[in-house]
């Protein structure tokens, strides 16, 4: 039996993104780091990011006085000694309240930035990439080159919502994120899991239970109805993902056909299974 090859992903999720985009993308050993005036760059009009916090920016401002800006910003040129940031605003911001006169940059041509673009792009499209790999690609599209999930969507060919899907994976706890890396979850467990942010001691023992008892996407959805139903604990939730109960059996043995439970948010279903129309008449006129 032929093993299928590895990916690179054993590292981790810490392999597949870094915490620093700008290095891992837009700049190189070859680059030349050039002094620009802080009074001389813009914020780019398309960047997404519309607030910083101010308490942030403050601290790493102080880090700035100490330190000075150790990462470069990268910048394109406008007109008239003018720049345009692609990458550092939030350093730039942080370098005026330090006061700095001039900060460390690497110039892109509008020509190198629409190259790295259409690359990013095209690595999206792979077909071989990892649900974590697209999110990482699409996010880089969107704080590195200033682009809208709406522009990243219609630039993929695909539908806003699954856009906003593919990168609502990085919000993950980084046990499911290696889990999803690892092919112990699928996609749509982790979307389960996502269901429950803000709550991180269902959405553990919701992993651990969907690599444990293998549950499928269907039982998992269940637990998050339960959970958003009022289920006081991960305990009761998971015995509500059952679809049979003492009653349904009682009821199953009654109509002599399978009788099962599909909880909602708001209460659930009864379902009553029959193979066939004659089946069905048969139970219906059990009913008269």
């Amino acid at each position: 039996m032929s093993q299928t090859p590895k990916r690179g992903l054993g590292r981790g999720f810490e392999a597949l993104i870094s915490n620093d985009f700008d290095k891992s993308l837009l700049l190189t050993p070859e680059d030349r780091i050039e002094k620009i005036p802080v009074g001389q760059l813009q914020a780019s009009p398309y960047q997404p990011r519309k607030h910083f916090d101010e308490t942030a920016l403050s601290e790493l401002a102080a880090s700035i006085k100490r330190h000075g800006v150790v990462q470069p910003l990268v910048v394109t040129p406008v007109k008239d000694g003018v720049y345009t940031l692609i990458a550092g605003e939030r350093r730039w911001r942080a370098a005026l309240l330090a006061g700095l006169a001039t900060v460390p940059a690497i110039i892109r041509s509008s020509k190198e930035l629409e190259q790295l673009e259409l690359a990013l792009i095209e690595n999206v499209q792979r077909v071989d990439l990892s649900p974590l790999e697209q999110a990482v690609s699409i996010e880089r599209l969107h704080e590195q080159f200033s682009l809208s999930y709406d522009t990243i969507a219609k630039r993929l060919g695909k539908a806003t919502s699954t856009v906003h899907n593919i990168v609502r994976l990085l919000g993950l706890p980084e046990a499911a994120r290696e889990a999803l890396i690892a092919g112990k979850i699928s996609e749509g467990h982790a979307r389960s899991i996502l269901a429950l942010k803000g709550d991180s001691e269902r959405q553990t023992y919701l992993l651990k239970t969907i690599i444990v008892q293998g549950w499928s996407v269907r039982q998992a959805e269940r637990f998050v109805l339960s959970v958003k139903a009022g289920a006081s604990s991960a305990k009761q939730a998971h015995e509500r993902v059952h679809t049979e109960t003492p009653a349904t059996k009682k009821l199953s043995k009654k109509l002599g056909t399978p009788v099962g439970i599909r909880r909602t948010a708001r209460g659930g279903k009864l379902e009553i299974s029959f193979k066939s129309d004659d089946e069905l008449e048969r139970i219906i006129g059990l009913f008269d």
